[in-house]
C-alpha cells in the first residue's frame, strides 16, 4: 500500500460529537492475494466503531478496501493495516474490525483487531 492510497481515504465531521453511537459498516466483497500462491483471498470486513471528531466516508473508504485486490497479504497483516490505516485518518474511540475469511485449504480464517482509544471508556 502506498500512501497515495492511504489518502484516498476521506472524512466528515461527526454530526453528534457529545454522544457515544456505534456505526457498522459491513463490506461483504473484501479480496486481497494470498502471499504465497498469489491465489485471490476473499473475507466479509465488518468494521464497528464509536467515531470521535470524525467519521469515514463511504465512497472513499469502498476505493481504500478496492486497492487491496492486488495486493498480496498474509490475513492477520492486513486486518491489523486496515485498523491502522483508519485509526490514524479519524482516530475514532473505539474501533473493532472482523475479518472473516473463506476457507482456503480445508481452512476458515477468522481476525479481529481492535483499538481502544487511550482516556476514553464507554458511556
Amino acid at each position: 500500500m502506498t500512501d497515495s492510497t492511504f489518502d484516498i481515504l476521506d472524512t466528515f465531521p461527526n454530526p453528534k460529537i457529545k454522544r457515544d453511537f456505534t456505526i457498522n459498516i459491513e463490506i461483504p466483497e473484501f479480496s486481497c492475494l494470498c502471499p504465497k500462491t498469489g491465489q485471490p483471498d476473499f473475507a466479509v470486513l465488518e468494521i464497528d466503531y464509536i467515531p470521535d471528531e470524525l467519521c469515514i466516508e463511504l465512497k472513499s473508504l469502498k476505493l481504500y478496501i478496492w486497492s487491496y485486490r492486488d495486493q498480496g497479504a498474509f490475513h492477520e497483516a492486513v486486518t491489523n493495516k486496515i485498523l491502522d490505516d483508519l485509526v490514524a485518518k479519524i482516530s475514532p474511540r473505539f474501533m473493532s474490525i472482523e475479518a472473516k475469511f473463506n476457507v482456503r485449504g480445508g481452512i476458515y480464517t477468522n481476525v479481529t483487531a481492535e483499538y481502544i482509544k487511550e482516556g476514553w471508556s464507554p458511556s
